[in-house]
């Protein structure tokens, strides 16, 4: 049991009540379906990959994103991770293609720019004509150091954006800190 809550607490965002929890659970489960659980675990490991093209997870060479006719060539979304890609994805406004970083310069955990997808995004960028892209980074010195660079590579052959950052909805302007205040003014548009 201490071994099964051990391998649950190494989850990201699972602590040891949650852990424990979800192990009592399982044992609870008839052990068809702890089997069944543990086959899906073994499977999503062997057959997700990475696609070729966004580096986005997808059992196939090529995702569903970048197979989609329907999906716009002419953008490309920077993200750090496929869960930035997936929370994107879940607004449903966005129609373009992404590249998936891989995560974000950090010269303190050292991660340099030769350590992520950032020599085939360039690539991309040239070969494929695309007309804008969005760097949908955090708002971190490592996702604007990212973001700073990623510009400055890929200015002489596109147009490069940022999404904006400001205050949440339905967040009180007296909580905000110094910097979401200042991005939320910097990122100001007209009233329509």
């Amino acid at each position: 049991m201490a071994r099964l809550i051990d391998q649950f607490e190494r989850l990201p965002g699972i602590g040891p009540r949650t852990a424990q929890r979800l192990a009592l659970h399982l044992l609870r489960q008839p052990e068809e379906q702890i089997q069944s659980f543990a086959e899906a675990l073994l499977a999503a490991r062997s057959q997700v990959g990475q696609c070729q093209t966004c580096f986005h997870l997808s059992a196939e060479p090529t995702c569903e994103i970048c197979r989609n006719p329907e999906r716009s060539t002419g953008m490309i979304c920077v993200v750090a991770d496929s869960r930035d890609l997936l929370a994107l994805e879940r607004t449903r406004e966005y129609s373009g293609r992404y590249h998936v970083l891989g995560g974000l310069i950090s010269p303190m955990d050292g991660i340099g720019p030769d350590m992520l997808q950032i020599t085939s995004l360039v690539r991309r960028v040239e070969q494929e004509g695309v007309q804008e892209v969005i760097l949908a980074l955090t708002p971190s010195v490592e996702g604007d150091t990212t973001s700073l660079y990623l510009a400055r590579l890929l200015k002489p052959f596109t147009v490069v954006s940022r999404i904006a950052y400001g205050l949440p909805v339905g967040s009180e302007l007296e909580y905000a800190d110094d910097v979401t205040l200042t991005r939320a003014l910097e990122g100001r548009r007209a009233v329509e």
